[in-house]
């Protein structure tokens, strides 16, 4: 079993569950609608000065599925480049 965590600008929320759908991934998965925080893409705080905003996913799935969310991950960075997606891979 693997947990998986995505955080990315809210702006490519659609994009991301699109991509998931498209590949029959994270189907079952926990939402963090609104994250605040500041990493290489810079600050989301959703203030005026940093008013953008980040999400979070939450996924546990077996190491097949793990591998088909990465690569749909990949998919949704290579077409945003400049806008923040992470993905982090645990157990």
């Amino acid at each position: 079993m693997k947990r998986i965590e995505i955080i990315a600008n809210r702006s490519v929320e659609e994009d991301l569950m699109e991509a998931f759908a498209k590949a029959g991934v994270a189907r079952g998965y926990t939402k963090f609608p609104v994250v605040h925080g500041a990493g290489r893409s810079g600050p989301k705080v959703g203030d005026a000065i940093w008013p953008e905003e980040n999400f979070a996913l939450v996924v546990y799935c077996e190491a097949d599925e793990a591998a088909l969310i990465e690569e749909a991950v990949r998919s949704v960075k290579e077409k945003f480049p400049n806008e923040g997606v992470k993905v982090f891979s645990l157990g």
